[in-house]
């Protein structure tokens, strides 16, 4: 499933990268294990998302549909910042409709949940700007506490 997912994803030259991934990826598998012994039932949600990079469009060059979707993609990433921020805060309100991207992880980022974020580099001088926020970004997402994953268990009914 997830090679069929990586072959309909979109991916488009710009000037900034020979292979820019011009949308999110999100792989939603919901497990549900049960004890066969207890009854004890548990259930889980596995969210792998694998977001498109920020582009400046200064360096992308792009126009047209590329302009629109690279404005989306920095609109979504901007929005998730948003969200991680609030959470940060412990703000009353956290935005999370304010993209499909926030919308869709909610449940993985407030509350019971465990998030871990993994952030692709360049090592080019030329990407040092990109670099440097992308690295922002990832402290500002290891200081933020969002919650602590609770376990819970059904018992079978009898």
């Amino acid at each position: 499933m997830l090679a069929e997912a990586q072959n309909n994803r979109t991916v488009a030259a710009t000037k900034a990268n020979e292979r820019s991934s011009r949308s999110h990826s999100v792989f939603i598998l919901r497990l549900v294990g049960e004890n066969s012994a207890t009854g004890e039932r548990c259930e889980g949600t596995l969210n792998l998302v694998d977001l498109a990079g920020s582009e400046r469009l200064k360096h992308s060059q792009v126009e047209g549909d590329r302009m629109r979707e690279t404005q989306n993609i920095n609109k979504s990433l901007s929005c998730l910042g948003d969200v991680i921020d609030a959470l940060g805060r412990g703000s009353a309100h956290v935005p999370y409709r304010n993209s499909k991207l926030t919308h869709l992880l909610q449940y993985s980022l407030g509350g019971n949940s465990k998030t871990l974020m993994f952030v692709m580099v360049s090592p080019l001088e030329a990407h040092l700007k990109e670099t440097l926020t992308s690295l922002r970004f990832a402290a500002k997402v290891h200081n933020t506490h969002i919650g602590t994953a609770k376990a819970t268990k059904k018992i079978r009914d009898s």
